[in-house]
């Protein structure tokens, strides 16, 4: 019998409405149900600042390995799946509150790019509510374009956008 390769792959996954722990909470848990997903680990949780439409409530951020047999595409539709299964209605406008976002920022060391999806995350090496929760569960990840690692790319930001991430609290 033939196995199916796994791959490794890191997620951000964020809130902003409701009880957004347990939002964050609540998508972990189904992730790690699904029968071609395995959350590895769990990043700390951090409360951060909104960017890009700053006036709504604070983010809760995290971020999460996980180990697949679904391809890049697939596990968007997984991911997608999920979203509209915890936020019936969606977000009302691109950057808007939400109840829960999850993005493909790593898979593998693969450099995707289709109308739908694009791999690494275009904008993670901006975002420092990205990468922090990114180094703390892997932070010698190399960004397949970029030729640097996650810690790297989050020092280059990091003085301009820490103040903006607080730790909130870490999962075992």
């Amino acid at each position: 019998m033939l196995r199916s390769k796994v791959f490794t792959a890191y997620l951000s996954i964020g809130s902003n409405v409701g009880d957004k722990k347990k939002n964050l909470d609540d998508a972990i848990d189904l992730l790690g149900r699904h029968d071609k997903i395995d959350v590895v680990k769990v990043s700390p949780f951090y409360k951060t600042q909104p960017q890009n439409y700053l006036n709504q409530d604070w983010f809760v951020n995290a971020a999460l390995k996980i180990e697949t047999k679904l391809n890049p595409h697939k596990l968007l539709d997984a991911i997608k799946v999920l979203e509209n299964r915890l936020d019936k209605n969606g977000k009302s406008f691109r950057f808007g509150p939400r109840i829960i976002d999850l993005d493909i920022i790593y898979y593998e060391n693969l450099i995707l790019k289709t109308d739908l999806l694009e791999i690494p995350h275009p904008r993670m090496h901006e975002r420092c509510f990205v990468l922090t929760p990114i180094c703390d569960i892997g932070a010698h990840e190399i960004h397949p374009v970029l030729k640097l690692r996650s810690d790297e790319l989050l020092k280059k930001i990091e003085k301009i956008e820490t103040q903006k991430v607080i730790l909130l609290n870490k999962l075992n």
